[in-house]
């Protein structure tokens, strides 16, 4: 049983009939939290004490509840954040520290999930990360998954990594440099500083930027109207977008994937939304 981010374990025993409680064994915090809100999934990491740094354990429930959402055919949109004022501060290091050496690495990429658990998951269904206090290192490489980022005021972003001589291996490299440009991402690649809200706004890091403590809400607000509009045509575009950016070969490539990928959207929804439209839906600025 999971109340307010604690897993309780029960074990109890049948008595003519009935369930009866026989004791509560053991009170254990979990270090991801997740709830359903309507059709949305929030996804919290639940380390507040340090500032949601993530270890092996804590990696590996990310990575099972992104799994869920991804199965889950009920569910549009989730929500990535942290508890406790922070996003995420990256990987434990203390944990990293203690590793027994020599480490031995599974050399293709597609055999395991990445260090932070989700990182290498392509996803066929929106992600926003809300995003609050520090977002740092392999914090801010798992806000990259996210399609859209809420960040708050005060919130910093960085590649704090830098200066331990971790690299970035959950997709910091990959995705930075498309989201904001070569030239940008070097400048937070290689220098390691840290940068505030306004100007992550400026570089496209951001997409919003909301009132300190209410990252999570906005961001939930935003999944819910994305989730009101015909899904099968959303997901496709998506879908369209991302094969352009980062697997297409070439301009036709995209092209024809663009139209393979949409044509079923203009059949099942297209041709009923022009319908809606001209039945005088969509007037009046009405955008729903």
């Amino acid at each position: 049983l999971q109340l307010c981010g604690v897993i309780v374990i029960r074990r109890g025993f049948k008595h003519r009939g009935a369930f009866c409680l026989e004791q509560n064994r053991k009170v254990e915090k979990s270090n991801v939290i997740t709830e359903k809100i309507g059709t949305i999934i929030t996804i919290g990491i639940n380390r507040p004490e340090i500032r949601n740094a993530v270890n092996k354990k804590t990696a590996q429930h990310l990575l099972d509840a992104f799994t869920a959402f991804e199965r889950d055919k009920s569910l549009t949109a989730a929500v990535l954040h942290g508890t406790g004022g922070n996003f995420c501060a990256g990987y434990d290091l203390k944990e990293l520290a203690q590793v027994a050496l020599p480490v031995k690495f599974e050399q293709d990429v597609t055999r395991e999930p990445g260090p932070l658990g989700p990182s290498r998951m392509q996803f066929s269904k929106p992600v926003l990360a809300a995003v609050s206090g520090y977002a740092v290192a392999g914090g801010m490489e798992l806000s990259l998954l996210a399609d859209l980022r809420i960040v708050e005021q005060s919130a910093i972003m960085g590649v704090f990594c830098r200066r331990f001589g971790v690299p970035l291996i959950d997709g910091g490299t990959v995705r930075l440099p498309k989201l904001i440009g070569l030239s940008r991402a070097m400048d937070l690649i290689l220098t390691g500083r840290p940068i505030g809200a306004q100007e992550a706004y400026e570089f496209g890091l951001a997409n919003r930027i909301v009132p300190d403590g209410q990252a999570l809400q906005h961001a939930i607000k935003l999944a819910e109207q994305i989730s009101t509009f015909p899904q099968q045509c959303l997901v496709a575009d998506r879908a369209s977008a991302y094969y352009s950016t980062f697997n297409a070969s070439s301009f036709t490539e995209a092209m024809q994937f663009e139209f393979d990928n949409a044509k079923h959207a203009i059949l099942e929804e297209a041709i009923p939304g022009a319908e809606r439209f001209s039945s005088g839906a969509g007037r009046s600025g009405i955008f729903t």
